[in-house]
């Protein structure tokens, strides 16, 4: 309608390396916020994602896509995700005429996977310290280079205690404590011993700037999907009514019992504390 204001939309960027789950978190968000009464439009730019779980409102496949691309100008699938992107980005008229009928709803953007914002990082990193630093600066990275309010995820909570036990509690990894500890440990290890003042500069680089954290993320956990929702809806400022509080209460009763309390990540320290290490505060209270 010429001459209307302009409406505010919301939503989120889903993006993250490939397999680390934006398509399943895509799929369990859009159901639990359908559950709670909003208007939702998911919308796949990954020109590779086939078979989509999830009702698709836009879907980037009937604009380009990869597999024609590859075949057509001979590419592999790196370069040809990147044709595809410009592509895009040379038909953003397209999008945008997508998007104009879908004015009101909450968005949900499932991005391609090789695009370095919810950013999601499998949970198993963190039973290895190389891998978990490697995971803090590459989450660094994405939150300076990406220009949208940021939250990071360690998802596939339900999976981690197939990797073992912990180093640390929990709240060590999601809140990025003091990762000296960490390189105690990598420094038992004879390769990484040699680039010890390699990882120290990267774990200093990373305490500088002070801006990673994670929130654990168990996709068919609803309390682990309403703590994700809380902090992404604080980061870009959305604002539910009465309406949509009675139908969160209602859900997350219908989940765990008539007796729901929000809860902490308690249960989940506990659960995967190694029972050999203490934790960081309790070393920190004996010095």
């Amino acid at each position: 309608m010429a001459g209307a204001a302009p409406t505010t939309a919301f939503g989120q960027a889903v993006i993250g390396p490939p397999g680390s789950g934006k398509t399943t978190y895509c799929l369990g968000m859009s159901e639990f916020l359908r559950a709670l009464g909003r208007r939702v439009a998911v919308v796949n730019l990954d020109p590779a994602n086939e078979g989509l779980p999830y009702e698709c409102a836009v879907d980037v496949g009937e604009l380009v896509g990869l597999g024609d691309v590859m075949d057509a100008l001979q590419l592999g699938p790196n370069g040809g995700l990147l044709y595809c992107m410009e592509y895009l980005e040379a038909n953003l008229d397209w999008l945008r005429a997508k998007l104009d009928p879908l004015r009101g709803h909450y968005f949900l953007f499932d991005c391609p996977g090789q695009l370095t914002a919810v950013h999601l990082v499998d949970s198993h990193y963190c039973t290895d310290p190389a891998k978990f630093i490697s995971v803090l600066c590459t989450s660094l990275a994405t939150m300076l280079h990406v220009e949208l309010p940021h939250v990071n995820l360690l998802s596939k909570m339900d999976l981690i205690e197939h990797y073992g036990k912990l180093a640390f509690n929990l709240d060590y990894y999601t809140e990025v404590l003091d990762l000296s500890y960490l390189l105690d440990h990598l420094a038992s290890d004879p390769f990484f011993h040699h680039y010890r003042q390699l990882n120290e500069k990267l774990v200093q680089l990373i305490e500088d700037y002070s801006l990673v954290s994670f929130i654990p993320l168990n996709i068919q956990d609803k309390e682990s999907i309403q703590r994700v929702l809380q902090a992404v809806d604080k980061a870009n400022g959305y604002c539910f009514g009465v309406q949509e509080q009675r139908s969160l209460e209602a859900v997350m009763s219908a989940a765990v019992g008539a007796d729901f309390h929000f809860s902490t990540t308690l249960g989940l320290q506990e659960k995967y504390l190694a029972p050999s290490e203490q934790s960081v505060e309790q070393e920190a209270m004996q010095l």
